[in-house]
């Protein structure tokens, strides 16, 4: 019956149709991790690079850390405490809206939240947390610890360069 409750791709009939099958089906979790990545940190760093050009005087976050300190904020904390509320939020909303609109909601929701600290980091953001709620939606699906476990991997890989960059001064 497994298989039953993965049959409908998450976002089918809403504009998420066009993210990759492999994050909107709860198939394969290391198929999903590697999708969700590369659908997710290429455009981040995209939107980055093109909010730096466009809005060169913009604040940019600042961590507060470096060396493994910086690493395990960014690659372990963020991610583990992040998913745990973004997925929380995702159960309550998946009761009161479609799909899609949760997942809007929350990458919206993320892309605000990001902001406070930097205005154009929310404009970065919001990408990633699409396909990290995404994931998580899908995969709820079929077992909530995978629910968790997969957007947080996905998340951590998504930190994972910004952190050593950070970690060794070459971003602040």
């Amino acid at each position: 019956m497994r298989h039953d409750v993965s049959a409908q791709a998450v976002g089918a009939g809403t504009p998420l149709r066009f993210l990759p099958y492999a994050i909107r089906v709860p198939r394969r979790p290391i198929r999903a991790i590697a999708a969700g990545w590369l659908t997710a940190f290429p455009i981040s760093m995209a939107f980055a690079a093109l909010g730096a050009l466009m809005l060169p005087q913009a604040e940019q976050p600042q961590f507060g850390v470096n060396g493994l300190a910086a690493i395990f904020a960014l690659v372990v904390f963020s991610p583990v405490v992040e998913t745990l509320i973004m997925g929380s939020v995702l159960l309550v909303m998946l009761r009161l809206v479609p799909a899609a609109v949760a997942i809007a909601a929350s990458a919206i929701g993320w892309g605000i939240a990001h902001s406070m600290v930097a205005p154009i980091w929310g404009l970065v953001i919001w990408w990633p947390f699409l396909v990290f709620s995404t994931l998580f939606v899908a995969w709820q699906r079929r077992s909530l610890l995978l629910a968790f476990a997969i957007p947080m991997c996905v998340h951590a890989l998504q930190n994972l360069i910004p952190a050593l960059l950070v970690a060794y001064g070459a971003a602040s």
